[in-house]
């Protein structure tokens, strides 16, 4: 549906035709993922790096359930909170969700105990889960089929606005090294940001969804369930899923990967000729290097300058042909980016994955707008995270494992103390990490700084010998890279299928 102001004719600019509702909620949008991208760039150091001086130096395997639980909470709820946004009002569940939001920020801020911190994303995660289809519902019934793609591109533009801005702001915050105090002040001024939604909402009327206002909780619930039940948008969910599981470990387990392994110390001395290059660049044991959430932040950078034209470009390719194209390059990113410990390969994958993201990240919004009938927008938006939420936990899950038993440079450097150092005693190791302490007699957090004391390396070279010694790249990254290879052929086979059903070929 197009209101008044939200459209002009057809001959008018493009901007008129989108409409002032459109800019208004693209700003909240731009908000909301400036303040969560400041803590989502940073949080996988803060809850698990082993030797990040104000961070909670949980395990992978903690890390890996918070993260599978706050997909779950964010992704999986809107499934049904899409049905409640088109029953009770777009505007009135984005207010809600803010709320939620500000004050799961404000628990992450004061929360150092497990559960405590865990109880505090999924406060963030509920909210979240609240918002994405009020502001996706909103846009839906904005975006007729001529401007979609356009639209929608715009919209992932923005997105990727709050997460190009959002690393800025978090390195400003948090400096170096990173203290409590510094990581505090990092969720509380997420909060500030988030609130500041409550005065935009202000400026715009709400988006009227076509959807019955008689149902009662209960009779939403039970409409949500019957029509996500249909077997070929189910068959549609679970190939993205697996393109998901794969795609979010770019950002949520390469932190701990590159804070780990990569040598990004010649991209570091190539920005000395920036203004204040001190900004840009960190000190460490291995010598200059940059942090691993600017390194990441090429990735919605590539996005801000590429999103629009490349969204001109694909708007008259179908969507599902567009998603496969998108699905193989993210892929082919993945495995560039993993397997290497140099910080320009680093970067050569990130742009590899962007441009798969560019093709695929927008359109799987696209498409259930299309195919999503009268009335159900923001139900139909809401499955498009379904995915993510089953890609996410699975993901997060697999990630918590094989990182924590073959990645991470802590544990594997009381491997190598246990097995390989000079005087080591052989360990019978079970798999897990207090094992391992108690048989080297040092934590998991001093692990690293006894390996280079017992074999007389510095941290560049101990690093070094981990990388030979262990391969962890391989044994990290490969399994993802399977799993997005098997994505992209089952989404070739559905969209061959779907040329022959007209409400599923868009």
């Amino acid at each position: 549906m197009v209101t008044n102001d939200d459209a002009a004719s057809s001959g008018g600019s493009l901007r008129s035709r989108l409409g002032r509702t459109f800019w208004a909620l693209n700003s909240v949008e731009m908000l909301e993922r400036l303040a969560y991208f400041s803590v989502r760039a940073v949080v996988p150091v803060y809850i698990m790096q082993a030797d990040d001086p104000g961070g909670l130096h949980l395990t992978a395997a903690h890390k890996g359930t918070i993260y599978a639980w706050w997909f779950v909470f964010q992704s999986i709820l809107p499934m049904f909170t899409g049905g409640y946004a088109d029953r009770y009002g777009y505007k009135k569940t984005m207010a809600f969700s803010v709320a939620l939001n500000v004050l799961g920020y404000v628990l992450m801020a004061f929360a150092r105990e497990y559960w405590a911190f865990f109880a505090a994303i999924m406060v963030l995660a509920t909210g979240t889960a609240f918002f994405k289809p009020s502001i996706q519902g909103s846009l839906a019934q904005i975006l007729t089929k001529d401007i979609s793609s356009v639209g929608w591109g715009i919209f992932y533009w923005v997105v990727n606005l709050g997460g190009l801005a959002g690393p800025l702001v978090a390195r400003a915050v948090l400096g170096h090294p990173h203290t409590a105090e510094a990581w505090r002040n990092l969720f509380l001024a997420s909060a500030a940001f988030t609130s500041l939604n409550l005065l935009l909402m202000m400026s715009f009327k709400d988006q009227p969804s076509g959807a019955s206002k008689t149902e009662s909780a209960l009779q939403v619930l039970k409409r949500t369930l019957v029509n996500i039940l249909e077997p070929r948008l189910v068959a549609w969910l679970l190939i993205m899923s697996c393109f998901w599981l794969m795609m979010y470990q770019l950002w949520d387990l390469h932190p701990n990967f590159i804070t780990d392994w990569v040598d990004s110390s010649s991209t570091a001395r190539a920005l000395h000729h920036l203004p204040n290059p001190a900004y840009f660049t960190t000190e460490t044991p291995r010598g200059l290097q940059v942090p691993q959430e600017l390194l990441l932040s090429v990735n919605a950078g590539l996005i801000i300058l590429l999103m629009v034209p490349v969204s001109w470009l694909v708007r008259r390719i179908r969507t599902l042909t567009s998603m496969l194209i998108g699905m193989g390059v993210a892929t082919g990113g993945i495995l560039v980016a993993g397997l290497t410990a140099d910080g320009w390969v680093l970067i050569l994958g990130i742009v590899l994955f962007s441009l798969g993201e560019m093709l695929t990240g927008p359109k799987k919004n696209e498409y259930l707008g299309l195919i999503a009938p009268p009335g159900k927008k923001g139900l139909y938006l809401g499955y498009v995270n379904i995915p993510v939420g089953i890609g996410g936990f699975i993901g997060s899950k697999m990630a918590g494992y094989i990182y924590g038993n073959y990645g991470e440079k802590a544990v594997l450097a009381l491997k190598y103390l246990a097995t390989r150092a000079p005087g080591h005693e052989d360990v019978d190791w079970n798999g897990s990490v207090a094992t391992l302490e108690r048989a080297v007699g040092v934590s998991r957090s001093d692990a690293f700084a006894r390996l280079m004391e017992r074999t007389d390396l510095d941290a560049a070279h101990a690093t070094r010998l981990l990388w030979d010694t262990y391969h962890p790249q391989w044994a990290v990254w490969l399994p993802f890279a399977a799993i997005g290879v098997l994505a992209v052929i089952a989404l070739a086979i559905f969209g061959r299928m779907a040329r022959r059903w007209s409400d599923m070929n868009a």
